[in-house]
């Protein structure tokens, strides 16, 4: 992963608030030359620093309003087999190993309660998972964000 200083933080922050920004007008904007902002672009694209598109499209949008998060207790030592078969059911948006009572956190799209019973059954008919527990999202209360942090800039390395 790219460490980002605060030049590319200044772009970033820039591309967050509008994404259709070419590169002439964020230079412009940031009283940068077209050859810095497009070179430090590349530059942060090939260290990873950019998610995929998809994480811009809303669930709600295909027909999935549903949101709900499921942790699931499985057997360690068939930990990646588990997430692997996980991962081949569609609604499930993403997954995080975690620390604690439960080893994994999905984020589910579905339907309606019907679907997501039937979803949470897929996950249970994996071998190895033991058990699963799920809550509902009742609302985005604090959406996904990163303009608070490219404000403050980098952390400098540790």
């Amino acid at each position: 992963m790219h460490a980002v200083d605060a030049t590319d933080s200044r772009i970033l922050r820039a591309l967050a608030q509008d994404p259709r920004r070419t590169v002439v007008a964020l230079a412009q904007e940031l009283g940068l030359s077209r050859n810095t902002v497009q070179a430090r672009l590349a530059r942060l694209e090939a260290g990873h620093v950019f998610l995929g598109f998809d994480r811009r499209i809303s669930p709600t949008s295909l027909g999935y309003p549903l949101l709900a998060f499921i942790t699931v207790h499985v057997q360690q030592r068939k930990l990646a087999e588990i997430t692997a078969h996980i991962a081949e059911i569609p609604e499930v948006l993403e997954g995080h190993g975690l620390t604690g009572t439960a080893d994994l956190l999905l984020r589910v799209a579905a339907v309606d309660a019907e679907d997501l019973f039937r979803i949470n059954g897929k996950i249970l008919a994996v071998d190895g998972v033991e058990r699963t527990d799920t809550a509902l999202a009742m609302g985005d209360l604090i959406p996904f964000r990163m303009d608070p942090l490219l404000a403050r800039g980098p952390r400098p390395p540790a």
